[in-house]
């Protein structure tokens, strides 16, 4: 197990995590001893601290909660890895084979299923083996040392592993046997690769073994592709990555009506470099060449038409390289009513599909979510994720890995993203938070692989709309507070809504701003961000928002129609009449370890979820919604409301939501 400690609250002690490597194969009795010793420990460390165990999230947590997640929760599977105490160990008496053709994608597959075979006479629980791209992961590719102190220091290896996996994952009799085979799933990642088999643990690695290279047919092929709303409704944006730079190929999206003749429309080119980052892993060893970000704007769209669409670059030489075919569905003209369907929720992270990085079950519930959204993405028409995307963390090529995770989605509907506190905190770099939250990250890769209608992708708020609905997105790590720059964007936002049109007004953020009963907020005594209501409800109140979305906390919690502390509806089922008060959902059950609830009985809370889910808004027409919380694991409904009203109720005044009159007929 890995004991990871935090400054103490308590004199004796402030909190312990222990983090169990249950998935580990080849349990030995001395682990069994071990747990009993440490069993006895926490029995006596109750008589100090409150005791909480959850065997969900693989934890046994002592004592209070620090804001915000927990150490060994949040902490990257990859920076278990000591990377720089790996030394060369060489040894014939061990090998690591490939199984099968090392070239991938022949058939224009963008990812594949390779099979390796280990063989090691002296067989470790251990031993494990590590995903390496480019290939030659050895000092030839680490950054150059500066100083003469640096260069006798320099490692053998100086960059993460893109996932790993323990040699016993397959079969506990790897110890005896000194031989077995793991199943790995690789995604084209503009690179070659080589699987590389290490004994002594993650804190000192040795390498005793390196296989053949393994590499894609065409590794620069243009691949997941994301689609976003642009700032006028009959825009769509395309980007996605490539390998290839502006002075290589030409990049454009082929597209129009589905059966009809194609046109095409060029794409801007971006990327970012590793001192484009503020700081370690993501400038040291989580740093990866990230390739090339294209976007093109689809306009003058018609509404409600089927497109379909491929990403291409022309090469210098003339020949052209295209993607398959995708397609979406044109949005609709702003106010037009018919059946349109958004999915909203947080803390999506990512999961890999052949149990790599295993040892940590870091996002448990990522794929049940992306699963569930695909099977039923005929039924939906834009997804909102608001902040906490893979958590990379500073590991630059997992944003590769959940870019491909996403992209049955991301290529059919609009995926609109807010900024969250592992895109973009980091301290000393302009964020309303300190901390290190984005391992290094700083906000630049969320905002170069994933096109937002911001004025400044950099600040990540802005305003989209569709059909009936009218959003405005927050930046919750930037300030927001009344006064700044975000607070008078906010009010402009709903101030711009035209409630006839579009009376469904929606306000997400990836913090709580609102209300939340999570166990951290309940411990500070906020139920909130400090000062998020304080600046903010004025604005829900004045502007009669619907509802707000916040993410952060993992779990789900529906907040009755309420302002000022106050419920002013004590309906649950069916909401009518006027708009007195904003509907407060926290839908942060996206995939991250879950987070647990206060004890407090807060009177404003309607229901709590411990469990992973996304919320499913359905606008018939312009005065009937309904509301869904749906599990990922079976995408069943377990809470649900509507609302029925007129355009007089959006209209009428209520407290601290009235017009300025006068006496003068």
């Amino acid at each position: 197990f890995y004991i990871a400690t935090r400054p103490p609250l308590h004199p004796l002690f402030h909190s312990i995590y222990v983090v169990f490597h249950e998935k580990r194969k080849g349990v030995v009795k001395q682990r069994e001893k071990m747990r009993n010793k440490l069993y006895l420990l926490l029995v006596l460390l109750s008589l100090f601290n409150s005791v909480h165990v959850s065997s969900q999230e693989k934890y046994i947590s002592l004592g209070a909660h620090e804001h915000h997640e927990h150490i060994g929760q949040m902490e990257h599977p990859l920076s278990g890895i000591q990377i720089h105490n790996i030394v060369v160990a060489l040894s014939k008496s061990a090998s690591i084979k490939v199984d099968g053709p090392t070239l991938l994608g022949s058939k224009g597959e963008d990812f594949e299923w390779v099979t390796i075979n280990l063989r090691n006479a002296e067989p470790s629980q251990d031993d494990w083996v590590g995903v390496f791209s480019p290939a030659n992961f050895n000092e030839s590719i680490c950054p150059p040392q500066t100083s003469k102190e640096e260069q006798s220091g320099a490692p053998f290896i100086c960059t993460a592993p893109l996932k790993f996996k323990f040699a016993n994952y397959s079969t506990s009799k790897y110890t005896k046997t000194g031989k077995t085979s793991l199943k790995f799933r690789l995604i084209n990642q503009r690179g070659d690769f080589s699987f590389a088999f290490f004994s002594g643990g993650l804190e000192n690695p040795k390498l005793i073994s390196v296989s053949k290279y393994v590499a894609f047919s065409n590794p620069k092929a243009p691949l997941y592709p994301r689609l976003a709303l642009g700032k006028s409704w009959d825009i769509m944006t395309v980007t996605w990555t490539s390998g290839y730079s502006i002075d290589e190929a030409v990049p454009f999206v082929e597209w129009g009506w589905k059966g009809q003749v194609q046109q095409r429309s060029p794409a801007g080119t971006l990327t970012f470099h590793r001192n484009s980052m503020c700081g370690s892993p993501a400038r040291t060893v989580g740093w990866r060449d990230p390739g090339f970000i294209h976007t093109s704007f689809l306009k003058d769209l018609w509404p409600n038409v089927e497109y379909t669409y491929k990403l291409g670059h022309l090469l210098s030489d003339g020949s052209v390289v295209m993607s398959k075919q995708y397609s979406f569905k044109s949005p609709p003209f702003p106010g037009q009513e018919s059946l349109q369907q958004i999915v909203i929720f947080g803390d999506m992270g990512k999961q890999e599909r052949d149990g790599s990085n295993e040892y940590a079950d870091y996002q448990p519930g990522s794929l049940m979510t992306t699963d569930t959204l695909i099977k039923d993405l005929d039924n939906i028409d834009a997804v909102f994720l608001i902040g906490d995307l893979p958590y990379a963390n500073g590991y630059i090529s997992q944003w590769d890995q959940f870019t491909a995770q996403v992209e049955p989605i991301t290529s059919r509907v609009p995926f609109m993203i807010a900024s969250g506190n592992h895109e973009r905190t980091w301290e000393n770099s302009g964020s309303i938070y300190n901390g290190l939250d984005s391992g290094g990250e700083c906000g630049v890769p969320a905002e170069t692989l994933y096109y937002v209608p911001a004025e400044n992708r950099a600040k990540f708020w802005y305003a989209a709309d569709y059909g009936m609905f009218h959003f405005c997105i927050a930046d919750t790590e930037h300030d927001w507070r009344e006064g700044s720059e975000q607070y008078k964007f906010i009010e402009q936002c709903f101030a711009s809504a035209n409630r006839h049109k579009q009376p469904w007004l929606i306000f997400a953020a990836h913090r709580v701003l609102g209300y939340s009963s999570n166990e951290w907020y309940a411990n500070e005594g906020s139920f909130e961000e400090p000062m998020g209501r304080e600046h903010l409800q004025k604005l829900w109140q004045k502007y009669k928002v619907d509802m707000a979305f916040f993410g952060h906390v993992h779990n789900y919690e529906r907040v009755c129609p309420i302002y000022q502390n106050q419920c002013v509806n004590k309906e649950t089922s069916h909401y009518s009449g006027v708009v007195n008060g904003t509907i407060h959902v926290v839908v942060g059950g996206g995939g991250s370890n879950l987070n647990r609830f206060t004890t407090i009985n807060t009177t404003w809370s309607v229901f709590k979820d411990y469990d992973y889910g996304f919320v499913k808004l359905t606008a018939f027409d312009q005065s009937n919604l309904l509301f869904e919380y749906k599990k990922s694991k079976d995408g069943k409904v377990y809470d649900s409301f509507t609302i029925s009203r007129d355009y007089k109720d959006v209209l009428a005044c209520v407290h601290d939501g009235c017009e300025p009159t006068t006496l003068a007929s």
